[in-house]
């Protein structure tokens, strides 16, 4: 088959691109262009905001030394606009509103296997693939999503919002190898990236702090941070809008015995909320709504499901029941799970078969949601 390869400069993807080459497909590679701080302060009118920490221009320089390497042709993909417009201006506006997303998620469902499926398909491609660690079963009119063998690495959290038709003609060939083996392989072809550090974080923060790189965009207005239970102010944070459920680092309120985790937050008042010990109840739900449901195939929810989830990477896999109504796709989890957070998604899974996910609305405890226990709380 004539495939194309998403090429990150990474060894994930460059042994990805290796084992199609090697089982005999005509392969090419792309390198996608995602990230322009200059071209994106642009379009804010704004050319003075921080520029300096983009790993771009050397991950694209790794994806040419690969792409040579293995002797096969690279092109450089644009997707700057596609990704201001589809996955960071729903990131800022998220945050905006007080909740978490995830770009990681919004990505792979806009620009890898939809922007970058479409250039694959208007060049001649029948097929793309990438690094991801996920298995794709192909039947003749639809395909499957699995995890990984390499639970550790297992990435399908990633990919539950990817449309049917892109994974029909996807390949993921690390699905049934273990990273260890990914790098031995690397290092017997002499790749320069074999012991390449793995990628972590926001592409387009990169090594920066995270609030301050937030600040260029969404002002970080300070304001108290308050103890939920007896009301006592604790310290001062640094935009309300930075912080997320369940966090317990950078507080700075250690001078106050704890440990502190955030239990919620009042964007109207500037206010951020917590409380004191990781087993704290304000922390814990038993239900939460999930709109922009998404299924690879059809689901019958004429019943209640019994099925698992995750509600974030790396998350065990929690016994959940989901119920659909006028009101979107409710999920229970009667053994209460800790900081469950709206706008993360909820992915769903039938043992290692992924069915799909949706992005978390709100989280119930009781019956009660967590916006209307916070509002009687205050």
């Amino acid at each position: 088959m004539k495939i194309l390869v998403g090429l990150s400069g990474g060894v994930d993807s460059a042994i990805a691109a290796y084992m199609l080459k090697q089982e005999g497909h005509q392969v090419e590679c792309a390198f996608m262009r995602n990230w322009d701080s200059l071209v994106n302060n642009d379009i804010l009118g704004n050319p003075t905001l921080d520029n300096a920490i983009c790993t771009q221009q050397e991950d694209l320089n790794d994806a040419q030394i690969i792409a040579d390497a293995l002797g096969l042709k690279l092109h450089q993909v644009d997707f700057i606009k596609e990704y201001w417009d589809e996955v960071f201006q729903v990131f800022l506006d998220e945050y905006a509103l007080g909740r978490t997303p995830n770009p990681d998620i919004l990505c792979n469902k806009e620009i890898k296997f939809a922007h970058f499926y479409d250039y694959a398909m208007k060049h001649g491609f029948e097929m793309i693939a990438t690094g991801h660690y996920a298995k794709v079963v192909h039947e003749p009119n639809t395909s499957y999503l699995y995890k990984a063998y390499d639970l550790n690495k297992d990435q399908t959290y990633f990919l539950g919002q990817i449309s049917q038709t892109a994974l029909h003609h996807t390949l993921f060939p690390l699905g049934e190898i273990d990273k260890t083996k990914v790098r031995e392989i690397a290092e017997a072809l002499n790749l320069e990236v074999a012991k390449k550090k793995d990628s972590t974080g926001i592409c387009f923060i990169g090594e920066r702090d995270f609030r301050s790189f937030l600040a260029n965009y969404l002002p970080n207005k300070k304001g108290p941070i308050v103890n939920l239970e007896n009301k006592q102010v604790l310290a001062q944070h640094n935009g309300v809008l930075y912080y997320t459920l369940g966090q317990r680092q950078g507080l700075n309120i250690n001078h106050v015995a704890g440990p502190w985790f955030v239990c919620g937050k009042d964007i109207h008042t500037n206010t951020l909320y917590v409380v004191k010990g990781e087993d704290n109840p304000w922390l814990y739900s038993d239900a939460c709504l999930v709109n922009k449901v998404y299924f690879f195939n059809p689901i019958d929810l004429s019943q209640p499901l019994d099925c698992h989830a995750k509600f974030r990477y790396r998350q065990k896999d929690i016994p959940v029941t989901i119920t659909q109504d006028q009101n979107g796709l409710w999920v229970s989890y009667p053994d209460k799970i800790a900081n469950v957070t709206p706008g993360q998604q909820a992915v769903f899974y039938l043992n290692d078969l992924c069915i799909g996910s949706g992005t978390i609305e709100e989280v119930y405890l009781k019956h009660q949601s967590l916006s209307q226990r916070l509002q009687e709380a205050i």
